[in-house]
Formats: C-alpha cells, sequence, structure tokens
C-alpha cells in the first residue's frame, strides 16, 4: 500500500496495516515483552515503511521521558548557533535529541523562565540555558546555565576564562607598542563584560599606562551598536591607534565604521575582538581576536546535562567548568605608525 505523506502517520494507521491492535504496535515501538519474535519482526517492518514516529508529548506523559535536552537561547546570533553545533555534537551517538527554542528574541529578564514553563516535562527532559538572566535552582528538570549574567551561582554553569582573555588581548596590542587603546565594552548587566573590562583594565595598569575615560564605550555587544563610540573616539585629539572589543560583532563594526571614514585597518588602528565566531575569519582583513572555545562550551554543557539526567553525579550539585582563551592573530592588528 502506499501512503500519502500529506498527514501524520497515526499508531491506528500502523495497527490497522500490520493486522494487529493498536496495543500490541505500542509494546513494539516502546521494546516492551509479551509479544511474539514474529509479530513484533512483522510490525517493526510496518513501522519502518511508514515512517511511524510516535509524538515527543505523547512518549513524556507515557514515561515522563522525552528524549529530548533543550538549548534556549534568548536570540539566534553567532554565538548561540556555535554553542547549538557543540550540544549538537555531544548528543550524536546518545538516545537523546536536540531542540533548539528562542521565544522570540526577547531577551528580557526571566526570559528562561518563561521558556522553561512552556518545554518542562512535556518537550525536554532538560535545558542547556544561554546566558540566562536569572541563576537559581528550582526548575522543574535538571539545567544548565552558559555564560550567565551574574556569574556562576546556584545551578551547574559552564563559562570562559573571559578575565584572561581580555588580558592577553590588551596585552598584545601593548607588546606591539600602542598605548592608545580604546575599550568598546558590551551589555553592563552581564558577566562576561565586567570581566572583559576588568582585563583590559589590568592589562594596562600593569604596563603603567593609565585608563582614560575618553577611550572607554559600550556597543552592547552589537555591531550596529559600534558604530557611534568609533566614530566619536577617533574623532578625539589624541584619537586611539588600536581598539579592543568585548566580542567579535562589535569589532566588525568597528571595523565598518573605519571603512566609512577612510582609516585604514591595521595601518591606521588596530583592531581586536573577542570569541572566534566563523565570521571573524571573514572580515576584511581577518579579524585578530580572542577565540573562547563556544562549541566546546555547548558540548561541556551537554555532557553535564547527561550527567544530571543519569543520575551518576557528573555535575551533582552547583557544578562549575571554566574553559581557556587564546589570542589568534590575523590581519588587523600591526605595530602604530612610525613603530613598524
Amino acid at each position: 500500500m502506499v501512503w500519502a505523506m500529506a498527514r501524520r502517520v497515526t499508531i491506528t494507521d500502523v495497527a490497522r496495516e500490520a493486522g494487529v491492535s493498536v496495543a500490541t504496535v505500542s509494546k513494539v515501538v516502546n521494546q516492551r515483552d509479551g509479544i511474539a519474535a514474529g509479530t513484533a519482526t512483522r510490525v517493526q517492518a510496518v513501522v519502518d515503511r511508514m515512517g511511524y514516529e510516535s509524538s515527543i508529548v505523547a512518549r513524556g506523559l507515557r514515561s515522563h521521558r522525552t528524549g529530548v535536552v533543550g538549548v534556549l537561547v534568548a536570540e539566534f546570533e553567532p554565538f548561540s548557533a556555535e554553542i547549538l553545533k557543540g550540544a549538537g555534537a555531544a548528543l550524536r551517538g546518545t538516545d537523546h535529541a536536540l531542540l533548539a527554542y528562542t521565544g522570540g528574541g526577547s531577551g528580557r529578564p526571566g526570559w528562561e523562565h518563561r521558556y522553561l514553563a512552556r518545554l518542562s516535562g512535556t518537550l525536554i527532559d532538560g535545558a542547556v540555558l544561554v546566558t540566562p538572566t536569572v541563576l537559581h535552582a528550582g526548575a522543574s528538570v535538571p539545567v544548565v546555565a552558559v555564560d550567565p549574567h551574574a556569574g556562576p551561582g546556584g545551578l551547574p554553569t559552564v563559562d570562559s576564562d573571559n578575565l584572561h582573555g581580555a588580558e592577553l588581548a590588551t596585552r598584545h596590542l601593548l607588546d606591539l607598542g600602542h598605548r592608545r587603546i580604546g575599550f568598546l565594552g558590551g551589555r553592563r548587566d552581564l558577566e562576561s563584560s565586567r570581566l572583559r573590562e576588568a582585563g583590559y583594565r589590568r592589562a594596562l595598569a600593569a604596563a603603567g599606562v593609565p585608563v582614560d575615560p575618553a577611550l572607554m564605550h559600550v556597543a552592547e555587544y552589537r555591531r550596529d551598536a559600534a558604530d557611534a563610540p568609533t566614530a566619536a573616539m577617533l574623532a578625539l585629539p589624541d584619537p586611539p591607534t588600536a581598539l579592543f572589543a568585548a566580542n567579535d560583532l562589535s569589532a566588525m563594526g568597528i571595523l565598518d565604521a573605519a571603512a566609512r571614514l577612510g582609516v585604514r585597518v591595521p595601518e591606521d588602528l588596530s583592531v581586536v575582538g573577542f570569541d572566534d565566531v566563523p565570521e571573524a575569519a571573514a572580515t576584511t582583513p581577518p579579524l585578530t581576536t580572542v577565540r573562547q572555545e563556544i562549541q566546546g562550551i555547548g558540548r561541556a554543557a551537554v555532557a553535564m546535562l547527561l550527567g544530571l539526567l543519569a543520575g551518576d553525579g557528573a555535575g551533582a550539585g552547583p557544578g562549575h567548568v571554566r574553559l581557556p582563551t587564546h589570542l589568534v592573530r590575523r590581519g588587523t592588528t600591526a605595530p602604530p605608525r612610525g613603530r613598524a
């Protein structure tokens, strides 16, 4: 029999085609005992041929497990996309599927609670929350946080060494001979942003270079928000010869502004970003940046979550994994003019 694909194949369709009861199909699909081997083989063949798959919700209601882990994000952007790649890699070869979910990209405080309430229990067995705004225990399913706004707290957490990474970026510019180094910070409500600013300040202090407030601005981790502060710093009587951006999107915004203003990179202005998203290697020139192992964060978060789901103690209680950061030198940094 040829089955049209216009509607979902149901368990009743399978039972009718195999000549058995719905209960028998259910037992075969859920690998329960009590079915003759020949019958089970025949039913399974029909299941495979018709492409039957029980719904996640129905499976969850029956067994209280869906076999799905969620990665919940405020919005899909380069950072969260890399987290998803790592999460997917960690789930290969397991019995779990991945659900990537955003509720519309609002990013308003408490978004993670709204998303968890919609998905927990019926669609997902556990969740990885990417940059959650609030961090505390009490979720109805196991949860692991990635780079939470307030830093490690009451949930198992995975993040990167933001402080050291920012020191590496600033020290690289200092070693090239730059002393007028501007900083384009991220969102003020994020611990990662605070640590990157602290690393910038620490590196300048170690080199005996005072922090100039006129060279410190905020771009909210957004490309379009980098234009105005970049233009303002380059218009100073004593403009910076280098800029360190707290993420790659902001650094790309600096490159956009420099091109618009006729400022050459790296001849007139050196630029360093943070993250090393795939787009960083494709800028003109390719972006020097601090690499955090974003896919590695996704893999580590899912591994921790699977440990919680298995109850094997791998992440029992508030655990914290911090991954290293590394400087990646490309084409946007050079000594300041006169120091080459």
